[in-house]
């Protein structure tokens, strides 16, 4: 049985497996038990304890991450806390002896603290929480354009994108997973500063914006269109329209146009379970994960590039990118120290 630890508690404290919840996804997963805790708030910790005292009876609860990490001596590390703390506690985790980590999107909030995460988790492996790389909609669709359905992938258009870091590591992933996994290269694009009265936005604008990868095939992700991601992949013999994020998709050819059967969306957050799953069974067999280090860094990486670009007027900027100070604070929703927000 292995030993977990999360850090976060304040979206662990229901037992419906909804996104963000990787205690309920733990929960489902008889290879693994939460034996300890961490959250700076008393009420978070008290609630956590609560909810799922019936399946791991009475959780040790910290106030302390290094003290958790000490007393509990978790296999895996769950981290759901703000991303202004990932880099810290990732790299005292795997300091710590811990076989795994599981983190929740963003990864950071400067490319250096990014740099700090990939050197720590090089031996380590990782499951990053861009959950569609575990949905069995995008891995149909992934799948069957590897397999030649609209031929060469050349180009493809991404629609919705919330903000370019918080939520866009989602739209660049599955962009990547859907074109094969090319290098990204480089980038060129703006933020769009949205509404002034929105501090939200202001703090992590969405974008428009090219992505050059390594093979040739290039994307196009925009905030405009209906919420939630959207996708058009072209290739040399067809295009996919996939809808809804995966809800639907249709392919088109010259001279046919046809519905494309994908897996039904499941009730709850299968994605979530996958992952945990997955993780799990690096951890144990060895290996590494559908989302590891490598997907998470070549996400992170572009939105950051965005940024950069937008500040020197949309010039393309090739990957890496040679700021790596830029820094994209977090939405401020908890798990931070007393004092920080």
């Amino acid at each position: 049985m292995l030993r977990v630890a999360i850090a976060g508690c304040h979206r662990q404290v229901l037992r419906e497996p909804t996104s963000h919840n990787f205690a309920s996804a733990f929960c489902a997963n008889l290879e693994a038990e939460v034996v300890g805790v961490f959250d700076y708030g008393e009420r978070e910790r008290a609630e956590f304890v609560e909810c799922w005292r019936d399946v791991w009876g009475e959780v040790p609860a910290f106030d302390d991450y290094e003290q958790l990490l000490k007393e509990v001596g978790p296999d895996i590390v769950c981290i759901a806390t703000r991303q202004t703390m990932h880099a810290d506690q990732i790299e005292r985790a795997v300091a710590a002896g811990v076989r795994g980590i599981l983190s929740d999107k963003p990864l950071a909030t400067t490319l250096a603290e990014m740099d700090r995460i990939v050197a720590a988790c090089a031996e380590t492996p990782l499951a990053f929480a861009l959950d569609r790389r575990w949905d069995s909609a995008y891995r149909a669709l992934s799948s069957a354009i590897a397999g030649g359905l609209i031929g060469e992938a050349t180009s493809l258009v991404a629609y919705g994108i919330p903000n370019t870091i918080n939520h866009g590591c989602h739209w660049y992933d599955a962009v990547l997973a859907l074109l094969g996994d090319p290098e990204p290269a480089w980038v060129s694009g703006f933020v769009d500063s949205g509404d002034s009265a929105d501090e939200r936005r202001r703090m992590d604008p969405p974008c428009r914006a090219q992505i050059g990868m390594d093979n040739g095939a290039v994307a196009y992700v925009t905030c405009d269109g209906p919420k939630g991601p959207a996708f058009e992949v072209a290739g040399d013999g067809g295009r996919i329209s996939v809808f809804a994020d995966a809800s639907a998709a249709r392919i088109w050819r010259d001279d046919s146009e046809e519905l494309l059967p994908l897996p039904p969306k499941a009730e709850g957050w299968p994605a979530g379970m996958n992952m945990v799953n997955d993780l799990v069974r690096a951890v144990k067999e060895g290996g590494r994960t559908a989302c590891d280090i490598s997907e998470a860094r070549r996400a992170t990486e572009i939105g950051f590039a965005i940024c950069s670009s937008s500040e020197r007027e949309g010039v393309r900027v090739a990957l890496p990118a040679a700021d790596r100070a830029l820094c994209v604070e977090s939405y401020p929703w908890g798990n931070e120290a007393p004092n920080a927000l």
